[in-house]
């Protein structure tokens, strides 16, 4: 029998991949390209959207021809990108305003006034969700007070994967995991609610959300015109896709509520799987999981491994380069010189905003004239795990039932240093899944549903998802970490305060 081959596109906070995967869930082929990110005011994160669509194009043009596959053979495709964030497509046919992205802190302000005024716990019970500044509710309230004629100029509001699955098929559908996480949609109905726009006075643009779609559904077709730019055969399956959060987690095979999946990428997201949604405002967000019978619990926050890329970025390359190593290798190696009860230093990793307030700011606090390039770089990769620490406790005390395990996704799973700090710091254990690109691995099970190779998204995360490695706490770490994150949550307490 011929093999089948699906693709997934996932386009994240920094960059666009495609990745083909055969039907056993190996990866034959990827190619990617950085998405510049526009930062036109303070707070403000943005990235122009037909810049956008060529990478996309180029991505799976490349990815196809690494692949040495030929057009036919790709049996359908599919999305995942960041959550939150606006995309919005205009009356005349072409991008309303630049893409706004999910690290976005613009619309703190209001978000600050609606957890005064009431506002934000009126919402709660339609939407389950502590109201953020990157979501497409507060977004769409700062263009009402600062952009009107975008608005009005606006024919679509999109997520990035219903961006592009419209430019490829010119269908114009808002995915459903996607907008369950916007604050737009009541949880209880599943689907949008009058009484959610009017409490955020948002009434005036109804009109511009597009049909809600699930996950595993067909989205399109590809178009001719289409077709003609990425090398895709014309009329290929487009199945919906997901926000990315659910793709990782389907790509890591959480199918029932038993794990805690963690994703350590440009936002720390940490979270579980139930059938019902916990309503008593000890998480964050509740959103609906892209298996239909499930709710995604979520702890989430602008606050994980971007803040490594930008001090590795903005003050490590040289160094690196002059050693002629890879940047993160060499980094890597720094971290790992410095043992944990070797430094007090406390990195906030807040340089997108904080944890539970996107007005909150990054910090070093500490510093002293013998600290070393090395104390710094773990300080921050420190930082990092102590926030996740922090949301996944939150987690755990929602559960009825803790686990001793995470799943964990992301870049920072390609080095052993990283996933092991996870493990000392959670005081957990930390299984890896074998494919790199969890996110696009997500994707391409939804297009390999669409297409009739599985029966449904349960028995494809079973059968493309395999556990790479399983790394154990050191028990003779619990004790350091532990004061070492009561100190990190002292010193975020402290800031808060100044931030406020």
């Amino acid at each position: 029998m011929q093999q089948s081959y699906f693709m997934g596109v996932d386009h994240g906070g920094t960059s666009s991949k495609a990745v083909i995967f055969d039907s056993a869930g190996k990866m034959v082929a990827t190619a990617s390209q950085r998405l510049p990110l526009q930062t036109p005011h303070p707070g403000h994160t943005e990235r122009d959207m037909e810049q956008l669509w060529q990478a996309h194009c180029a991505v799976i043009k490349e990815a196809l021809l690494k692949s040495g596959l030929k057009a036919e053979q790709i049996k359908a495709v599919s999305f995942t990108g960041h959550g939150k964030g606006v995309y919005l497509w205009g009356k005349d046919n072409k991008p309303a305003r630049p893409g706004i992205v999910s690290t976005d802190s613009r619309a703190g302000e209001i978000v600050a006034n609606w957890q005064k005024d009431g506002t934000a716990k009126s919402a709660y019970p339609l939407i389950y969700q502590e109201v953020l500044a990157s979501q497409p509710v507060a977004l769409l309230k700062w263009l009402m007070e600062n952009e009107p004629d975008t608005l009005n100029n606006t024919r679509y509001l999109f997520g990035v994967t219903d961006y592009v699955r419209y430019r490829m098929t010119g269908e114009a559908c808002a995915e459903m995991t996607n907008m369950s996480g916007s604050g737009l949609v009541n949880l209880n109905t599943r689907d949008y609610d009058p009484a959610i726009l009017k409490i955020f006075g948002l009434e005036a643009l109804r009109d511009i959300l597009p049909p809600l779609i699930d996950s595993g559904a067909l989205g399109g077709r590809v178009t001719e015109e289409c077709a003609a730019i990425c090398g895709l055969l014309p009329g290929t399956p487009v199945a919906a896709g997901m926000f990315d959060i659910d793709a990782c987690a389907l790509g890591m095979n959480v199918c029932d509520s038993s794990r805690i999946a963690v994703i350590a990428g440009t936002w720390a997201i940490n979270e579980y799987i139930s059938k019902s949604p916990v309503t008593n405002g000890s998480v964050k967000m509740n959103s609906l999981y892209c298996l239909k019978e499930y709710y995604l619990q979520e702890e989430c926050s602008p606050t994980s491994a971007s803040n490594y890329d930008w001090l590795l970025n903005n003050f490590m390359k040289e160094a690196a380069a002059a050693e002629n190593k890879n940047l993160y290798a060499w980094a890597n190696n720094l971290v790992d010189q410095v043992k944990p009860d070797e430094h007090e230093l406390v990195f906030l990793p807040f340089l997108y905003g904080g944890i539970d307030d996107a007005r909150h700011k990054a910090m070093l606090f500490g510093l002293e004239v013998w600290h070393t390039r090395a104390h710094v770089t773990r300080a921050v990769c420190e930082g990092i795990v102590f926030g996740h620490k922090l949301q996944v406790e939150r987690l755990q005390k929602s559960r009825k039932v803790p686990v001793d395990t995470i799943r964990l996704a992301g870049g920072i799973v390609r080095s052993e240093v990283w996933v092991q700090l996870f493990a000392d710091i959670l005081q957990l254990k930390v299984e890896t899944i074998e494919a790199d690109e969890l996110g696009a691995l997500g994707a391409a099970m939804t297009a390999a549903k669409v297409y009739g190779s599985y029966g449904s998204l349960e028995d494809a995360a079973s059968g493309m998802s395999r556990i790479a490695k399983t790394y154990v706490p050191n028990p003779e770490l619990k004790d350091i970490y532990e004061k070492k994150f009561e100190k990190f949550q002292k010193v975020a307490q402290a800031a808060k305060a100044l931030y406020d």
